[in-house]
């Protein structure tokens, strides 16, 4: 499984349950990416959607503790659940995508994290582990820097040497 996050110079990721820029070509990433794909969220992160609507054409798998089921996405009460869910699914296809805790409790069975790095500062309320402090994990590529909507960004991907089975 992998995770796929925007982040600022700072590691953070969102403030105000919403995301920190507005980054057209991030976006376009994001959607290429995970189309057709699993993604998986905490709560939090669905409620942040429009209306609060699943993602279109991807299998949504939402970690909802005492949340509904819903005939939109898969809604899962705990970690033993959702590891039973994510066996259906093949682990290249499935991609961690928030928010804060989920990433945290999720990263040690990532064995990827796709990374964009925004060169500013968010004003970030919540954060992403800084990958680059962190033991067993190792930037394999970085782009050439582009840029979107006014803001500098590189996209990026590390690879965990450690990854723990789910």
């Amino acid at each position: 499984m992998k995770a796929i996050v925007a982040v600022d110079e700072k590691w953070g990721i969102g403030k105000k349950n919403g995301l920190l820029f507005d980054l057209p070509a991030d976006m376009k990433f994001f959607r290429e990416t995970t189309l057709g794909k699993t993604v998986v969220m905490g709560s939090n992160t669905l409620k942040s959607f429009p209306n609060g609507k699943p993602l279109k054409n991807r299998v949504n798998v939402v970690l909802f503790p005492g949340g509904e089921k819903r005939d939109d996405c898969v809604v899962v009460q705990d970690l033993g659940e959702l590891s039973r869910e994510l066996k259906k699914y093949p682990t290249d296809d499935v991609f961690i995508i928030g928010g804060a805790m989920f990433y945290k409790t999720m990263l040690p069975y990532c064995s990827e994290v796709l990374v964009t790095k925004v060169a500013a500062d968010g004003g970030a309320e919540v954060f992403y582990e800084n990958l680059d402090e962190l033991p067993g994990w190792k930037c394999v590529y970085e782009s050439e820097e582009t840029e979107t909507n006014g803001y500098r960004i590189k996209f990026t991907t590390y690879r965990n040497g450690a990854v723990k089975e789910f």
